[in-house]
């Protein structure tokens, strides 16, 4: 179970993280730059970063369930803390799913055209998903160090 724990928090601290990293400090001092120097900049954040979330969700995922089935023996066992992450969790997955499917693919497509109006407003697109897994992942955070207290 210590590993499970181990490995659950260290994934969330990498994705919850970067996307305060992202979104509070990258964000804002990027905005300096003209256009093309940040959209591409992101483009190469985004490259680095989104492999790192993709893992990290496939662990949260897999330690999750696995922490539920091994230690708590199920759902029934499980406190509401418990069906809470798993849903904003499982939704904080379809949100990163569908960054990576539309925007990002709009982003890099838009980039590759030289088209910076339409790579604009992929990142616009993509700011909006992070902002909003970000709450989610702060909220989430809270819920699963607290949960076990709510009593």
């Amino acid at each position: 179970m210590a590993y499970l724990i181990g490995l659950h928090i260290v994934a969330s601290v990498i994705w919850v993280g970067g996307m305060f990293l992202a979104y509070m400090a990258v964000r804002p001092a990027a905005g300096q730059l003209d256009p093309p120097q940040r959209l591409n900049l992101w483009r190469g954040i985004f490259a680095r970063f989104f492999p790192w979330v993709g893992a990290a969700c496939v662990v949260l995922v897999g330690t999750g369930y696995a922490m539920i089935f091994v230690g708590s023996g199920g759902f029934s066992d499980a406190g509401a803390h418990i069906h809470i992450m798993q849903g904003t969790g499982l939704l904080m997955v379809a949100l990163f799913g569908h960054l990576i499917a539309v925007p990002h693919r709009r982003l890099r497509n838009a980039l590759d055209a030289e088209d910076y109006p339409r790579a604009a407003k992929a990142l616009g697109q993509i700011r909006r998903i992070v902002a909003t897994n970000m709450v989610l992942g702060l909220i989430t955070v809270v819920i699963g160090a607290t949960g076990r207290y709510w009593n």
